[in-house]
C-alpha cells in the first residue's frame, strides 16, 4: 500500500454531483453506525497496538479515535450553530495540536462513549430535518467557502469511514 493509499484509505472527499434522499439516508446510516465499528475494529487491542501509527508520520491508532470524538463534537456544535443562526462563520481548531495534548493518552473508550452521545444526537437532529434545514449553511474562516448542512453531511460520513479504515487497515496489519 502507497503513502498515499495509507493517508486516504477510502480516497479524499468528493461531493455528489447531487444530494439525493438514498444518499442521505446512507450517511446518516453510516454515522449512526461508527461508533459500533470503531469499538468492533479495535476491540482487543492491546495498549502498544493502539499507539501504533496508521502511516509513518501520521497519528496512532488511539489518536484517530480520540481525534473522532473531537471533530465530531465540533461538527456537532456546527449543525446547531447553522440551525440556530444565518450562515455563521463556524470556529476551526488546530486538530494536530489537539492529538498531542495530555487527553489522547487516556484509554479509549471514553472517546468512544463520546462519539456515541455526540451521534445519536447528530441522528436525531438528521431525521428531523426538513429540505429547508438541510440547506442551511455556514461559513469556514479558514477557505471561505460557504458549506450547506447536506454537504456537511456527506462530509462528515465520508470523515467517518476515512478514519474507519485507517483504524481496520492497521489492525489487518497487525495480523499478517
Amino acid at each position: 500500500m502507497t503513502d498515499e493509499q495509507m493517508r486516504y484509505p477510502i480516497g479524499k472527499f468528493a461531493p455528489p454531483v447531487s444530494y439525493t434522499d438514498d444518499l442521505k439516508r446512507q450517511w446518516v446510516h453510516d454515522i449512526a453506525t461508527l461508533p459500533g465499528r470503531v469499538r468492533e475494529a479495535i476491540i482487543g487491542l492491546n495498549y502498544q497496538q493502539l499507539d501504533t501509527q496508521y502511516r509513518t508520520g501520521g497519528w496512532t491508532l488511539r489518536q484517530v479515535v480520540h481525534h473522532l470524538a473531537d471533530s465530531h463534537m465540533n461538527s456537532l456544535c456546527r449543525f446547531k450553530l447553522a440551525l440556530t443562526e444565518d450562515n455563521p462563520t463556524i470556529k476551526p481548531y488546530d486538530e494536530a495540536g489537539w492529538a498531542i495534548q495530555p487527553d489522547y493518552r487516556l484509554p479509549v473508550e471514553p472517546s468512544i462513549k463520546m462519539l456515541e452521545g455526540i451521534h445519536q444526537h447528530l441522528v436525531a437532529l438528521f431525521e428531523s430535518f426538513t429540505e429547508d434545514q438541510w440547506s442551511r449553511t455556514f461559513i469556514h474562516p479558514e477557505s471561505g467557502s460557504v458549506t450547506s448542512l447536506e454537504k456537511n453531511l456527506a462530509i462528515y460520513a465520508w470523515h467517518s469511514n476515512h478514519h474507519l479504515a485507517h483504524l481496520t487497515e492497521t489492525v489487518k496489519r497487525f495480523k499478517a
